[in-house]
């Protein structure tokens, strides 16, 4: 496959860490790259990951909490920098990967839906004839003019997830936040996300939850300890994780 196919190409790929949160690295440091040595205290969240992504791919991330699965999503955002390696994205990315992530704790909801898909993009053309249909999915009609700080963190999830999913970014990524939503809205989302697949969006998917991960994805990547260790369709992946740690 020519790489011009590939909706997202991440090649050699490592981020390194500090456990204490003190520590600062010099301005020096981050032109060093992966050529300096590791410090006491630090750790590589990731490692030498690489992989290929066709557009349309629906990929789930599988691993412990605390491998690298969030940290990856990050890293294909763009809110992480890696210190080796390289990510290679064909086209935006919808990030839901952080309740309150893009979101500003004075401004209203009304403001936010504004800021955060002019941020990414919409034109105001766009927000304005959009705006109704996001606030009605994420049921906030009577809270427009509330400070979004003074929102539950379920409805936090609603908002993010309601102008994300507006967007019209080609790859989509998802991390373990609806989990923080009611039953009856994480099923609204689900739905909603089947449309986007069906569009031919691509997904990346991080959740814990079997019966999700088989609902949406065909491919699985399984991080552990910061590694790839397995590329492979989705039961087979989840099938090699229960195996390495199961239940009990």
């Amino acid at each position: 496959m020519a790489a011009t196919e590939h909706a997202m190409e991440i090649s050699g790929l490592g981020v390194r860490f500090r456990r204490n949160r003190r520590g600062r690295r010099s301005f020096k440091d981050l032109f060093a790259g992966s050529k300096r040595r590791s410090r006491p205290g630090e750790f590589w969240a990731l490692r030498d990951v690489s992989f290929t992504v066709a557009p349309g791919e629906s990929i789930g991330v599988v691993g412990r909490n605390g491998q690298g699965k969030s940290t990856l999503l990050k890293l294909v955002a763009g809110v992480l920098l890696s210190d080796e390696g390289r990510v290679d994205v064909n086209g935006g990315v919808a990030p839901l990967i952080e309740i309150t992530g893009g979101f500003v704790g004075d401004l209203t909801v009304r403001e936010n839906v504004r800021l955060t898909a002019g941020l990414h993009g919409m034109s105001r053309a766009s927000i304005a004839a959009r705006y109704d249909s996001i606030i009605d999915f994420a049921e906030l009609a009577d809270f427009q003019d509330t400070p979004y700080k003074h929102l539950s963190n379920g409805m936090k999830v609603r908002l993010a997830f309601s102008v994300v999913s507006q967007l019209e970014e080609p790859i989509l990524l998802v991390d373990e936040v609806l989990a923080v939503g009611d039953k009856a809205f994480r099923e609204k989302c689900y739905r909603r996300i089947d449309e986007l697949l069906a569009s031919g969006r691509t997904l990346f998917f991080v959740s814990h939850s079997e019966r999700d991960l088989l609902r949406f994805c065909e491919r699985g990547l399984y991080l552990d300890k910061g590694r790839l260790v397995m590329d492979a369709p989705i039961g087979e992946v989840i099938e090699r994780y229960n195996a390495d740690y199961p239940v009990g």
